[in-house]
């Protein structure tokens, strides 16, 4: 994989479709770790990962804070991403996850990198867990 392309968050890695989006909140998992919580789902198929990004209008009902908290997780998933995508594309599965900004106040860029950085860590741990059980 090209270095430019590593760190990357083109058009097909974003969560765009309804459908997915609606299939991921009726059968996926959840994970929180705060100010986060998210929605994940892992099938098996083409190697890929999809991320999507929302924060709740109710606790932030002005547009431009809400856009400046998804822009901020955007790029923290952005520059933390590369291991979970590996993994999956060792093992052959696709994984949706879908990030819902959770907390009450704008956040500062290092607490959504660690929050990013711990979410990661432990889906990255919790999926290869889950193929040790498989094999």
């Amino acid at each position: 994989m090209a270095d430019s392309k590593l760190y990357s968050l083109g058009r097909a890695e974003r969560l765009k479709s309804r459908k997915l989006i609606d299939g991921l909140f009726d059968h996926g998992s959840k994970m929180t770790v705060f100010p986060f919580r998210i929605m994940y789902q892992v099938c098996q198929g083409k190697a890929g990962l999809q991320a999507g990004f929302t924060v709740s209008s109710r606790n932030f009902p002005r547009a431009p804070d809400r856009n400046l908290i998804k822009r901020l997780s955007r790029e923290c998933y952005r520059l933390q991403k590369n291991t979970l995508q590996k993994m999956l594309n060792e093992t052959g599965q696709h994984a949706i996850v879908f990030f819902m900004y959770t907390g009450k106040e704008i956040p500062d860029l290092g607490q959504v990198r660690n929050s990013i950085g711990l979410i990661l860590d432990k889906l990255v741990k919790q999926l290869h867990e889950g193929n040790s059980s498989n094999n």
